[in-house]
């Protein structure tokens, strides 16, 4: 099975972000053109927040205000559960399961972000190996 590094590198998508300060608009605005369903939110280079399409649903209802007036920090969440590159696929998907999130950032010893994953990018990884691993046992068991 590939490691985070191995599956941050294959992302050839520009990492899509958004600023605390940023309306909501803005940010929805980021999210249809990287076809993304989250936003890492970043202030001064610093991950500080997570806005996804879940936060716009179940709280901009809540807020009385128009998406073009409401900033992203009062829809976004703060705090963000993250792993770093010796984080294990399994040990990620363990996590977004257990907390109920499809987004999970990667983050380096010093805290910079390195890049984000989705559920689907680690279910998807996870068919893979899975596939790898039963042709290889087929090839076994036919020789």
């Amino acid at each position: 099975m590939k490691t985070l590094k191995q599956l941050l590198a294959e992302k050839t998508a520009p990492l899509a972000v958004t600023a605390p300060d940023d309306t909501v608009y803005q940010a929805l605005c980021v999210m249809a053109e990287h076809n993304v369903g989250a936003l890492l939110v970043l202030q001064e280079g610093k991950l500080v927040g997570i806005f996804s399409e879940r936060d716009y649903a179940r709280k901009q209802i809540r807020n009385h205000r128009s998406s073009k007036e409401t900033p992203v920090r009062d829809l976004m969440s703060s705090r963000v559960a993250y792993v770093g590159l010796q984080a294990t696929l399994e040990e990620c998907m363990s996590l977004m399961t257990e907390k109920r999130f499809r987004h999970l950032p990667v983050l380096d010893d010093q805290g910079q972000v390195l890049g984000i994953l989705s559920i689907g990018d680690l279910v998807k990884e996870t068919i893979s190996a899975q596939q790898f691993l039963i042709e290889e046992l087929e090839r076994y068991i036919a020789s």
